[in-house]
């Protein structure tokens, strides 16, 4: 008996021994690695990078920017089903154990045991707070020693952290694949839902991606996914937060992936690409990439869609008229030709529209084609023509557009190349200076270059209306006769400018209009002269063309470089009637808690917010904050010279689209820059067409013949649904009936006669018919500009004052000053 007494106190004093060495040792391990571990109380206040959202102007999604796509969701707002499939799956015991689940150690150790036996890899035992310090504070390296500081992070945590906050922190911080961080942005990825809408299969495969998110690809490890995922439906059955006959839908559920639907993502990368610079300069790049901004931008989807095309339309007719170059590659007959085209890669460049085709038979004007999924067509008889240059042969990879694409039982392509020269259109609200639509190249992939925002090149003769503005602005009126005749110019050096017009003709004395309709450009050097070449510099810095013009006579011909989008605003302050606008493609910006932090509509209102109750008051009016840059009586009389352009001068073929519209077309010279700048009452659109590195277009080519088009087809679209608006006349404009040839008074009958803008005073005498008028017109008497006049009162054509007589000495020519090259037309 005392023999087992001995032993018994022994084994006893043992265990005691040991237990005593077992604190020893827990505590020197905890002393020994507790010492220099992370401060994890900044997870009190963590917010983990969220990507930053941008969207149109209708909600739809445009583009994101993210280091880690991320999209943050409050605790509260995931759902049960999406927070009970990743604790069944990943921390059963979660909201029991206290950071560390010893019995799920037990459970690793025995499993390990045999693992290591059979050489596989160790699982582990970490519990979601494990796995939140881990990813926030540890790295994920494999030791023991990582595994120790681990779990004495994860009990100290959670003395501080509430479990609810821990599992805040793991869904929204947990790596599930293809750069989708959180549950939330990966079931956008995989499913293209919101967590609300996922279903019990859907929630079961996220939950399962975190130990291993590429060995569970649903499309390169189909298999291993769906296994993996049953694997979590069934411990979501375990645990009781499904129902069996929920477990057997979801595990009868295919797996399958939804790309994002096309009608809730917008495509417009040059916009979005110049919305991402502007966040970057406003917000730095930690604010982009880390910051969950939310952006609401002024593009309008639809016209972005038209812009795009008709670009892309445009440069393709452009490029046709310059022949054909030859076919994407020659690779030679072969049985073998739809796998080769399977095999051959897209060009750079080429439009989705498009196709890739071989060429599998060239009799005469008979092109036969196939394409990599075998079917069959043949090109239009009239490629055969164009092609004749490089002619085709059996074996050539060529790319053709259908002709008819809605229409099944046609097989006639049009034979395609990508264009090498380039354009830009943009469309901007004038009132607001809102960008709604911008396409800066041929395609994205292609270029990145924006053409409207970067590219610097002279405006050549769109540049001429505000010389003219100038000088209405100085007395003269659309009628001032100006002489269109020879002048040189000699320089210091004996240089000699001898300008000249795109016809190489002189017209004599013309009416001030006819210089701007006919794009005259002697005309206008003199106008430029007589007004003043600095005040000329003055405009183009107060429209914002370019702040830092050279004052030479030759930049009256559009030779001082500016961009598109500072052109085509410019043009919006016309229309506007001379208020001050900047472009922009943001509208407002939310952080990520959806406070505003940027709002590009700045101004105030009196009476207006959520909390004001209708109680029949007098309707809030909103201040007009924009500057007055310009006289709005003398900016309607250029947007009427403007529409001139269209009826009777350089852009004659928008008459056909039967609505208000004006504009002026600009070449420089040698063809190299062909612009056309045109609007309606509410819209501006600039084009931009010319090759990336300058040289000509061609000769012959304009802006008349190769902008123009451009933008009657964007209009034609875009405003197929809108009802024609007359342009707005300001008080204090007179219109009188003169004949459009001579600017002279008329009577309703000359098949000549136009309704020209004066301004009120300045009307020409009917008794002055026989009398040119020379140089400014507006009597000393006549009252200047009054910016407190009511910009949207109209006065009708009937409304004319009392003709009153004018005499004006002529403009004399000016004597040489200035040597330099400018635009054409």
């Amino acid at each position: 008996m005392n023999f087992f007494w001995r032993v018994f106190l022994f084994f006893i004093s043992l265990g005691f021994i040991a237990a005593i060495a077992g604190v020893i040792l827990t505590a020197a391990i905890i002393y020994k690695y507790g010492q220099s571990l992370p401060d994890f109380v900044q997870l009190k206040d963590y917010r983990p990078p969220v990507v930053t959202r941008v969207y149109a102007t209708d909600g739809r999604f445009l583009a994101e920017f993210a280091q880690e796509k991320r999209i943050f969701v409050p605790v509260d707002e995931i759902p049960p089903l999406v927070k009970n499939a990743f604790i069944a799956a990943e921390d059963q015991n979660f909201y029991q154990h206290k950071g560390v689940d010893v019995f799920a150690i037990g459970r690793a150790v025995i499993t390990n045991v045999k693992n290591r036996a059979e050489g596989r890899r160790p699982v582990g035992a970490s519990t979601i707070t494990q796995q939140v310090a881990k990813n926030f504070l540890l790295g994920n390296e494999l030791s023991y020693e990582r595994k120790i500081r681990e779990a004495i992070l994860a009990f100290r945590i959670e003395q501080v952290l509430s479990k609810d906050r821990l599992l805040e922190l793991y869904l929204n911080e947990i790596f599930l694949g293809a750069r989708s961080y959180g549950v939330a942005a990966a079931g956008l990825h995989y499913f293209n839902k919101p967590l609300q809408d996922l279903t019990v299969a859907e929630v079961a495969y996220l939950a399962a991606l975190p130990k291993a998110p590429n060995n569970y690809n649903p499309i390169r490890n189909r298999e291993a996914a769906i296994a993996r995922r049953n694997w979590v439906v069934d411990r979501m059955l375990a645990e009781n937060f499904i129902t069996p006959a929920q477990a057997e839908l979801a595990k009868a559920s295919a797996l399958e992936t939804t790309l994002t639907d096309d009608d809730d993502v917008v495509n417009a990368p040059y916009y979005a690409e110049e919305v991402r610079r502007e966040l970057l300069a406003r917000y730095g790049a930690d604010g982009l990439y880390r910051g969950g901004l939310s952006a609401r931008t002024s593009l309008d989807p639809a016209l972005q869609n038209v812009a795009e095309k008709v670009l892309q339309d445009g440069l393709v007719t452009y490029d046709r008229r310059h022949g054909w170059r030859g076919p994407v590659a020659r690779l030679g007959v072969s049985n073998a030709w739809s796998q080769m085209l399977t095999d051959f890669a897209r060009p750079e460049g080429m439009l989705d529209r498009w196709r890739l085709a071989m060429v599998l038979g060239a009799k005469g004007a008979r092109i036969d084609i196939g394409f990599s999924d075998q079917s069959k067509g043949y090109l239009n008889e009239s490629d055969s023509t164009w092609s004749s240059s490089d002619p085709l042969k059996v074996g050539d990879i060529i790319l053709v557009q259908k002709d008819k694409p809605d229409d099944a039982t046609n097989f006639v392509y049009n034979l395609r190349q990508i264009p090498i020269v380039q354009g830009a259109l943009v469309a901007l609200d004038p009132n607001t200076g809102r960008v709604l639509a911008m396409q800066g190249g041929w395609k994205f992939d292609k270029s990145e270059f924006n053409r409207v925002t970067q590219a610097k090149r002279q405006p050549g003769s769109a540049f001429k209306p505000f010389i003219y503005l100038a000088a209405l602005d100085k007395g003269y009126t659309p009628s001032s006769i100006i002489v269109d005749a020879p002048v040189t110019f000699t320089d210091s050096a004996g240089n000699v400018w001898n300008p000249e017009n795109y016809s190489g003709e002189f017209y004599g004395p013309t009416p001030l209009r006819v210089g701007v309709e006919k794009s005259r450009n002697l005309m206008t050097i003199r106008l430029s002269q007589n007004v003043g070449i600095e005040s000329v510099a003055d405009y183009a810095a107060k429209f914002g063309i370019n702040p830092k013009m050279e004052k030479h006579l030759a930049n009256a011909l559009g030779s001082t470089e500016t961009t598109l989008l500072q052109l085509t605003t410019a043009y919006g302050m016309i229309v506007n009637g001379g208020k001050k606008i900047s472009p922009s493609f943001i509208d407002r910006v939310q952080d990520r808690y959806g406070k505003t932090v940027g709002n590009t509509d700045t101004r105030t209102c009196d009476g207006c917010g959520p909390l004001v109750r209708w109680e029949n008051q007098t309707t809030p009016t909103i201040a007009d904050m924009r500057e007055q840059i310009g006289d709005p009586r003398t900016c309607y009389q250029m947007v009427s010279i403007l529409e001139g352009v269209v009826q009777r001068g350089t852009a004659r073929s928008l008459i056909e689209l039967d609505r208000p519209l004006a504009g002026k077309t600009g070449t420089t010279n040698d063809s190299k820059d062909a612009w056309f700048i045109g609007f309606t009452p509410d819209l501006v659109v600039g084009v931009f067409v010319g090759f990336d590195n300058p040289k000509s277009l061609g000769e012959k080519e304009t802006g008349g013949s190769v902008a123009v088009p451009i933008f009657k087809n964007f209009i034609r679209d875009a405003l197929k649904d809108v009802p024609p608006t007359p342009f707005r006349i300001p008080p204090g404009v007179r219109m009188v009936q003169v004949n459009a040839q001579s600017g002279r008074p008329t009577t309703p009958s000359d098949p000549n006669a136009i309704w020209e803008a004066f301004l009120a005073g300045t009307e020409p005498n009917n008794t002055a018919a026989s009398e040119d008028i020379y140089g400014p017109a507006r009597p000393e008497s006549t009252p200047s500009f009054d910016p407190n006049l009511d910009p949207n009162a109209a006065y009708s054509p009937s409304q004319n004052l009392q003709p009153q007589p004018q005499s004006q000495p002529p403009i004399e020519n000016p004597p040489p000053s200035e040597t330099g090259t400018g635009g054409l037309y």
